[in-house]
């Protein structure tokens, strides 16, 4: 466990920092808002599962057993109205595009951090469950074959969001005639021809009712995650456009129907992520995929890119600024290259690079340890690595086995991050091209920009070594 200050994780229920304290010692019951399987996941898709997938990877490192869960919407009204366009079964769609998400998710190292993937068509007979529950305890009520919950009954429905209800009329709410009030939503929807449907049996005062429809979209995931964790458990995330109205009927629904305030104890919203300052949408022609974005940059180059921004804050994708991340990420393979490469004497002092090491792991845990400030955390590592290089680029001797703790360590840190995944900083320069890049930039110093442009395209064409010169100093990697 990495030592430091405690955790603290800014809450959007309290709307405050907090040290984080789960439930049980040691354990940590994670929930995130997953996908509606309707369509290829898009960039702003990205940004929150890898957002989460170095939150639990931070978890984890600080020695929690985390329980790392996600949900595949895959019965909503969206699904529905693709597959009429498309001609296809509701249901054939969705399993279409819930693999090529599974694709999508095992491309950028998300997968592997996520326990378990539950489906909403599996989980039918607990949302019946607590719709029933919600009929005892009065706070549900039917409507010509729809189930609505009463949000008058819930006095604390807004405490989520902050915002008055009297506020929310600019906000979506599910249009019907005869809702006891605008803002109740829909728990169950009456069947219509050609759409997916169940059957279920409700007790409504005291006479039972059979009901033949599907759930409503908030109602999936209180009914999966009270099976899977309970009815209260630690963590929930998501988007933050996912405050109102999701996770607010979560709320409703859960804590009236199961009886536990608060239903989550931390409340975790990523920031929105825009594309050339806008909103990202198929009309503004902006719109990018995950599968778009992995034709043109590698997943590490996208890890790198939304990690140089804390987790809450917006975030605003251009194509400069995804090369700025590419170049960070391109040094620091290079610098830990050089570093790996330095001259070795097993009777070198190892404090210089002790010293390097222990203040990063200090630092990047205190980083990490403030609600996750990622940009933070990255610029110590490439911090580290940069003084790592600094000192082979010195001649200074290494001890080999420093050398190899140093490295370990410094992979260690960065696999939260998902980067520095591959072995090619092991790549090495010989004599011979060594010089080149010596001589380049001693003309580059003296202003003989040709001459030393002649080298970078000799070093290219003969060695395929591409030279970039960057905020971060000069970058070389094998093309």
């Amino acid at each position: 466990m990495d030592k430091g200050k405690p955790l603290v994780i800014f809450n959007t229920l309290s709307r405050s920092e907090e040290e984080f304290s789960p439930l049980e010692d040691n354990s940590v019951k994670l929930f995130v808002c997953g996908q509606t399987v309707y369509d290829d996941a898009h960039l702003g898709h990205a940004k929150v599962y890898i957002n989460f997938s170095i939150i639990s990877r931070w978890l984890r490192r600080l020695g929690y057993e985390v329980r790392y869960v996600q949900n595949i919407t895959d019965v909503d009204d969206k699904i529905i109205a693709r597959a009429k366009e498309r001609g296809q079964e509701p249901i054939a769609l969705a399993r279409h595009f819930e693999a090529r998400f599974m694709e999508d998710m095992e491309a950028l190292h998300v997968k592997e951090d996520v326990d378990q993937y539950i489906r909403s068509h599996d989980y039918i007979n607990e949302i019946r469950d607590q719709i029933q529950l919600l009929f005892d305890r009065g706070y549900a009520y039917t409507l010509d074959g729809d189930v609505y919950y009463d949000v008058s009954k819930f006095p604390d429905y807004t405490k989520l969001s902050g915002v008055r209800l009297e506020d929310l009329e600019r906000h979506r709410i599910e249009p019907r005639e005869g809702k006891r009030n605008v803002y109740d939503f829909a728990l169950w929807k009456a069947a219509k021809p050609g759409e997916p449907s169940w059957r279920i049996t409700i007790t409504e005062s005291g006479r039972k009712v059979e009901l033949d429809g599907r759930p409503g979209w908030h109602i999936e995931d209180t009914a999966m995650t009270n099976a899977v964790f309970g009815p209260q458990y630690d963590i929930h995330g998501g988007a933050a456009d996912l405050i109102f109205p999701h996770h607010t009927n979560e709320i409703a629904q859960a804590e009236a129907a199961f009886g536990k305030k608060p239903m989550v104890m931390y409340w975790m919203h990523s920031g929105v992520l825009r594309v050339n300052g806008e909103k990202m949408s198929k009309s503004l022609g902006n719109f990018i995929t995950i599968r778009d974005m992995l034709g043109r940059h590698t997943a590490e180059e996208l890890r790198t890119f939304i990690a140089s921004t804390q987790y809450r804050k917006e975030i605003n994708y251009t194509e400069r600024q995804m090369e700025q991340a590419a170049k960070r990420l391109r040094y620091m393979y290079a610098a830990l290259c050089i570093f790996y490469n330095s001259k070795e004497d097993g009777n070198a002092s190892t404090r210089e690079i002790e010293a390097i090491c222990g203040t990063l792991e200090e630092r990047f845990a205190e980083a990490m340890n403030s609600d996750f400030n990622t940009p933070l955390a990255l610029s110590e590592l490439s911090g580290a690595i940069d003084s790592l290089r600094q000192l082979a680029e010195k001649g200074v001797c290494v001890d080999p086995s420093a050398k190899e703790r140093a490295i370990s360590r410094i992979i260690s840190l960065a696999r939260v991050f998902g980067i520095l995944v591959k072995d090619k900083y092991k790549a090495s320069l010989t004599v011979e091209e060594s010089g080149m890049l010596k001589e380049r930039e001693r003309l580059r110093k003296e202003g003989k920009y040709d001459d030393a442009d002649a080298i970078r395209n000799k070093l290219l064409d003969r060695f395929k070594i591409s030279i970039e010169d960057s905020e971060f100093g000069t970058i070389w990697y094998r093309s």
